[in-house]
């Protein structure tokens, strides 16, 4: 308690310290020095990367908020320029949890993360049962390969080996199949209680090692055990049948043919217990009131997400024994910093505003973009009167070359115009026209409203600890929010708001025609059973079939599907051209249609 009291006040301090600090510096234009101030206080080893739920993302919302208050930004009612929202920020593994053999009659319990541990993805579940080894735990029959031809696992426990067939080539077509997720998905589907992963002597040599899997924030398996076991403790069920694990799995290896088969005498009973812990996020927002009287009821947008990884508890790409601050200057410290030196910039002409804009700082982007979803599911005023929305997401990195991305480009007629038009630091423009991408703006665009996502590209720091505030360009991040200023002053002043157009994929966007192509856009910050729709590209086979925004799918041709990781692994059997029964539940009802697969 002590610790966090002393935590309070030295952030406290620094956050008083910093707006003495902004406010004599303070003036009318987008300046580097505030943009310095604001990223140097976002990227500082002690925001320890902002992660969503922590204290030093409460402590990054109150920042926001108190720039707003000093901007004269308004409060909505009953916000106080704040909206929690509830998310899933892990699980929680009983340590009752339990594994125990019963071989030949005699029994053995096997030690919790010792012998074996629950994966994070595994459901609640309590069962004995007999047991089948399944190989690779592959269904693909398009590849020749199933490991569940000819034998039942319907109420049983399955076993299966990490990898896949072609364990020593990297470019193996059954990569695709190999994930834990996708063959816990099958093994659930063929009927069985449940699925214990082992390490095979090939490729690891000899090393026994538990995988690192973190949680990955979708469903687990519904009444469905998941649980890695180290091979030794396995070993004795094949001995009993007098095989080994090595010889087994060399045996696929030089025949190319699956071995499947029931392990006589044995019997194991599985109990896991994994409980999703709950934690709230926070979004930040205030807008500037226009001044035409019909005009004021539009708002535009402009937004930015504050989170970031933390110790990179999620989303890494560091790959280091040690656990380190992802501080997330460019990534989002830099687009945070952008919203609020476009918000004092409007703020200070704010009686020249036609129509009204509002500026938030979202959190929980990292996870799914969840804090813009939530935003636009629970929004203040009615999405309709929300007419564009801009987003800055990584703008700090301007390069050499003078390089500016510009996706939504194609999602109002007039933006490629007013882009052009006010290019005056000549940045060597790329334009996108989709308007989905992985950024907030989508949650924006998949509610109908035209969207412009600002981005100077990823790099060799992206998603690692060295993210830091040194690598920031200063005055190409100014070059670039002045020009995101001007662009949106002019479709501030214009007397007709952006006109919104749905997108279609382009056929040269696809490329190869070994994987199929749905064209769903994905709802993160969906719990429940079923994989839930945010909307769908336009042109797109899910668009033709009648797939709808908010939609659940919940079977996919043969599939049960409880969860997007089940949806990617049903899609894996079929290819382009063949025509999938799905059924979504729509306003609680089930619908089926008919899907005809393109390629990507």
């Amino acid at each position: 308690m002590k610790q966090r009291l002393l935590l309070i006040l030295f952030f406290s301090f620094c956050s008083i310290a910093l707006t003495q600090v902004t406010e004599q510096q303070r003036n009318k234009s987008i300046t580097t020095e505030e943009i310095k101030a604001h990223i140097e206080f976002l990227a500082s080893d002690k925001m320890m990367g902002r992660l969503p739920g922590t204290e030093q993302e409460r402590i990054t919302a109150d920042y926001l908020k108190n720039e707003f208050i000093s901007y004269g930004l308004k409060a909505f009612p009953n916000t106080d320029y704040l909206q929690d929202f509830k998310f899933n920020k892990g699980v929680d593994i009983d340590k009752n949890s339990s594994f125990e053999i019963t071989l030949n009659d005699k029994k053995q319990t096997l030690e919790l993360n010792k012998d074996f541990v629950v994966l994070p993805f595994s459901g609640t579940n309590d069962f004995a049962a007999e047991v089948v080894f399944v190989g690779y735990g592959i269904s693909a029959p398009k590849l020749n390969w199933d490991d569940y031809e000819g034998i039942d696992v319907t109420d049983k426990f399955v076993i299966a080996l990490r990898n896949n067939p072609e364990y020593d080539n990297p470019r193996s077509t059954f990569e695709s199949q190999s994930s834990l997720r996708t063959k816990a998905s099958i093994a659930q589907s063929k009927g069985a209680k449940g699925i214990i992963f082992i390490n095979g002597p090939f490729p690891q040599l000899d090393e026994d090692k538990f995988p690192e899997i973190r949680y990955d924030r979708a469903p687990g398996n519904l009444n469905f055990s998941v649980v890695f076991a180290k091979r030794e403790s396995i070993e004795k069920l094949f001995s009993n049948q007098g095989l080994t694990i090595e010889t087994v799995q060399q045996k696929m290896k030089e025949t190319m043919v699956p071995n499947s088969f029931l392990l006589k005498n044995t019997e194991i009973k599985i109990k896991t217990d994994v409980k999703e812990i709950n934690a709230t996020a926070i979004n930040v927002f205030g807008y500037l009131e226009g001044n035409d009287p019909l005009l004021k009821n539009e708002f535009i947008v402009i937004g930015a997400h504050f989170d970031h990884l933390g110790m990179g508890d999620y989303g890494s790409l560091h790959r280091g024994p040690e656990k380190l601050i992802h501080n997330g200057a460019d990534d989002n410290a830099s687009g945070t910093s952008g919203i609020l030196e476009l918000a004092q910039k409007f703020s200070a002409m704010k009686n020249e505003l036609k129509r009204s804009i509002i500026f938030i700082g979202f959190s929980a982007e990292e996870l799914g973009l969840l804090g813009s979803d939530y935003f636009v599911k629970n929004p203040p005023i009615p999405v309709e009167q929300m007419v564009m929305m801009v987003n800055l997401d990584m703008i700090g990195r301007l390069n050499a070359e003078n390089n500016l991305i510009v996706y939504g480009t194609g999602t109002s007629p007039e933006f490629k115009n007013i882009l052009n038009e006010k290019n005056k630091f000549n940045f060597n423009l790329t334009f996108h026209d989709a308007g989905f991408g992985p950024s907030d703006h989508s949650s924006f665009y998949a509610k109908n409203i035209p969207v412009l996502f600002f981005f100077t590209g990823t790099h060799s720091d992206y998603h690692r600890p060295s993210d830091d505030f040194d690598k920031i360009n200063f005055q190409g991040q100014q070059n670039i929010l002045t020009y995101v200023f001007e662009v949106v002053n002019q479709i501030n002043s214009n007397n007709e708001k952006p006109v919104y157009v749905n997108v279609p994929r382009k056929e040269n966007e696809r490329s190869g025609a070994l994987r199929v192509y749905v064209g769903t856009i994905p709802d993160f910050s969906h719990q429940g059973e079923g994989f839930k729709i945010s909307g769908v590209n336009e042109g797109s086979p899910a668009k033709k079939a009648g797939i709808q925004a908010d939609d659940v799918i919940i079977s996919f041709g043969e599939r049960k599907v409880n969860n997007i990781y089940d949806y990617m692994a049903a899609m894996q059997n079929y290819v382009p051209g063949d025509v999938v029964e799905v059924i979504v539940k729509r306003n609680n009802e089930e619908v089926k249609l008919k899907l005809e697969l393109a390629g990507r």
